[in-house]
C-alpha cells in the first residue's frame, strides 16, 4: 500500500503564507493578480506532472491529462493487487 501525498514543511509554510497574503488583502484588483497567478501556477505544476508521468510511466497523453493533479487517481496506474493471506487476518 502506498502512502498518500503530503506537503512538506516548506509547502505548508508556503501555503500558509500565501493563504495569510489573500486574508490581508481587501484590494479586488490584488487578488484577481492573485487569483491568476496561483491559476498559472497550478497549470503549470500540472503540464510538469503530466510529462513525467508521460517519462516514467509511459502513459498516453489523455490518460494522464484525465488524472491532472488529482492523487487519488494515480491509484488507476497501479496494478490491483490480490488478497494475500495478511489482508485476510
Amino acid at each position: 500500500m502506498s502512502e498518500p501525498l503530503a506537503l512538506s514543511i516548506g509547502q505548508q509554510f508556503e501555503l500558509e503564507r500565501m493563504s495569510r497574503a489573500i486574508d490581508a488583502t481587501g484590494d479586488p484588483q490584488t487578488l484577481r493578480g492573485l487569483a491568476k497567478q496561483l491559476l498559472q501556477a497550478w497549470h503549470s505544476q500540472k503540464a510538469a506532472t503530466q510529462w513525467i508521468m508521460r517519462q516514467h510511466l509511459g502513459a498516453p497523453a489523455q490518460v494522464a491529462s484525465s488524472l491532472a493533479l488529482d492523487p487519488a487517481s494515480l491509484d488507476a496506474l497501479k496494478p490491483t493487487p490480490k488478497p494475500g493471506l495478511m489482508d485476510v487476518l
